[in-house]
């Protein structure tokens, strides 16, 4: 068993280390070789203006590639959207592009308009509605009108493939260049 015995503390022993109780002279600003140098400090902020010439344009174009990615798979999730409800009701449903207007109609009712950045580069198959619109049908047993419809950004240089296979209806999508 541990037992404790009675300790004693007196009020005027030194209670510091000794080490801690040496004096520490600070120099004056100005004086030494501590701080950093204009020379460095500009250099340092020229690597941080390139760093950031160069990192940037990649966030921008990044950001656009993310906004005709996203426009395509939310074409593709439409027109798979639509495969489905034909074989669940029974019935064949449309998808209209509209290449004016830069949208598309799901089923009849609901238009969704492309990201201003975003657009049809290239609509292939299907059947023609008028001289601008292309309608894209899926049946009930699974197939669709085939096609291929292209997005891509303002300046072409990002775009994707929305590929509509016509006898399994299956839906792709793929990046074109």
């Amino acid at each position: 068993p541990a037992t404790m015995a009675p300790t004693t503390s007196f009020l005027t022993a030194p209670t510091a280390c000794r080490a801690a109780t040496a004096i520490i002279t600070m120099l004056r600003a100005g004086k030494g070789k501590r701080g950093f140098s204009l020379l460095e400090l500009v250099l340092v902020l020229l690597l941080i203006g390139v760093s950031m010439l160069i990192v940037l344009p990649n966030i921008a174009r990044g950001l656009q590639e993310r906004e005709v990615r996203t426009s395509a798979l939310g074409l593709a999730a439409a027109a798979r959207n639509l495969r489905s409800r034909a074989l669940f009701d029974g019935e064949p449903q449309q998808l209209v592009i509209n290449l004016p207007q830069n949208s598309y109609r799901v089923a009849r009712s609901r238009e969704v308009r492309l990201p201003g950045e975003v657009r049809f580069i290239s609509v292939e198959g299907g059947e023609a509605v008028d001289r601008d619109s292309q309608r894209f049908y899926f049946y009930p047993n699974g197939s669709a009108l085939g096609g291929e419809i292209v997005l891509a950004d303002g300046e072409k240089s990002i775009s994707y493939l929305i590929r509509l296979e016509a006898l399994t209806g299956r839906i792709e999508v793929a990046r074109a260049n």
